[in-house]
């Protein structure tokens, strides 16, 4: 199967440039050192022709400074010209752990700051770019994507400003929280990209005795809403498949949401099994880690985390005391966002590095190519767990 490393058939839509928001610097180095390496070693007559001009670089990064004034306010300063430019912003709307000074006392990045920092990139290259592309990994106020009462439609609202407003033409998200948000910017490109196949490599790689069968393995929803996710990797992995749902106390709210009475289990037997459970993002944790002790008490063996954010808003502690306590064995998240000094050093904690993904998904946009192969995990699945001796029997995509 093609990855994009060495055959297009294309010229680049535009000399490349990524540009790191503040907080991104890191995933966005793993990003630009391989598509250094694969276009440095990639043979084609054409590269020294006019229309791959600035095509092999030492750096993709274009130079940005984002200083702040003492009052919170901010502005971008781009130090190295976007002209003609294929442009990819990576933007982390959820690195709390950037502070700046304001009024005299240093206070966290809150995802409007990024947000506005996104805006300000977009603002300073004065529509100079040839195209916009915005690659933010956890979407924006991604969470507030529908209207139950008299509330803002925060997610649709941004999508709009961006693509309608300020020219951004491809969005490229993770594992979004309703994808059905797209319908926001239906003429602009949205893509939804699921993490699936790093997420299954990775607990392969760290999970030395993982028994992927029926028998011994099942996979389980947190709830409703993330149903389709839980049925895809039973479906690549020919897995079982359970799902809580949640009752609520819809006559109250406590920080912003309707608290949750209890999680209902439907699905077979968890006697001796392992399980994965499989969900977009941990934001306080009390959710799933009461789906784990749920589980556990119906006999489940070892309980396995995927989710590709993790968050981690009311701290580790929760975390660290059932893992102590034996109701999780580990918890994937990727470095999509950012993870604290103290989360990575967690002993259930792993983490799924996605930067090479990342980098296959711009080098084939840059050259205008389908993404279709690229986003197709089951293909890739199966060949990586027969490579491991696996012997599944996977349903290939419509």
């Amino acid at each position: 199967m093609p990855v994009y490393t060495d055959e297009f058939t294309t010229i680049p839509y535009g000399s490349l440039g990524i540009i790191a928001l503040p907080g991104c610097e890191e995933l966005a180095r793993k990003i630009d050192s391989y598509l250094v390496k694969w276009r440095d070693r990639r043979d084609s007559e054409h590269k020294s022709t006019i229309a791959f001009s600035g095509y092999v670089r030492d750096t993709y990064i274009l130079k940005a400074n984002f200083p702040k004034f003492g009052t919170g306010e901010g502005k971008c300063m781009l130090k190295e010209s976007v002209r003609g430019y294929d442009i990819f912003i990576i933007c982390d709307c959820f690195n709390y752990g950037l502070t700046h000074e304001m009024y005299g006392a240093d206070v966290p990045y809150t995802p409007d700051d990024h947000y506005a920092n996104l805006k300000r990139a977009i603002a300073a290259m004065e529509g100079k770019a040839r195209r916009i592309n915005v690659i933010m990994p956890m979407l924006y106020e991604g969470r507030q994507h529908k209207r139950s009462a008299r509330e803002s439609l925060d997610c649709a609202l941004a999508l709009q400003e961006l693509c309608n407003m300020m020219g951004v033409e491809n969005i490229i998200t993770f594992d979004a929280h309703d994808p059905r948000v797209m319908n926001a910017i239906p003429l602009k490109g949205f893509e939804n990209v699921y993490t699936t196949y790093q997420m299954i490599k990775a607990m392969v790689n760290n999970i030395p005795d993982l028994k992927i069968d029926k028998d011994n393995l099942m996979i389980i929803s947190p709830d409703e809403g993330g149903l389709n996710r839980a049925v895809y990797y039973s479906s690549v992995l020919g897995l079982d498949l359970g799902m809580f749902y949640k009752r609520r106390d819809y006559s109250r709210v406590v920080k912003g949401r309707n608290p949750i009475i209890a999680h209902e289990f439907l699905g077979s037997s968890l006697e001796n099994k392992d399980v994965i459970v499989v969900d977009d993002m941990i934001s306080s944790g009390d959710s799933m880690l009461d789906v784990a002790k749920r589980l556990k008490s119906m006999g489940a063996r070892n309980i396995y985390v995927c989710c590709a954010f993790g968050l981690f808003c009311n701290g580790l502690e929760a975390f660290n005391k059932a893992y102590e306590e034996g109701f999780i064995s580990r918890v994937f998240t990727t470095n999509l966002i950012y993870r604290s000094p103290e989360l990575k050093e967690c002993p259930w904690y792993c983490e799924v590095d996605l930067s090479k993904y990342i980098s296959l998904l711009i080098d084939a946009l840059n050259h205008d190519m389908s993404l279709s192969t690229l986003m197709n995990h089951a293909q890739r699945i199966k060949p990586f767990l027969e490579s491991r001796g696996y012997d599944i029997k996977i349903k290939s995509e419509g």
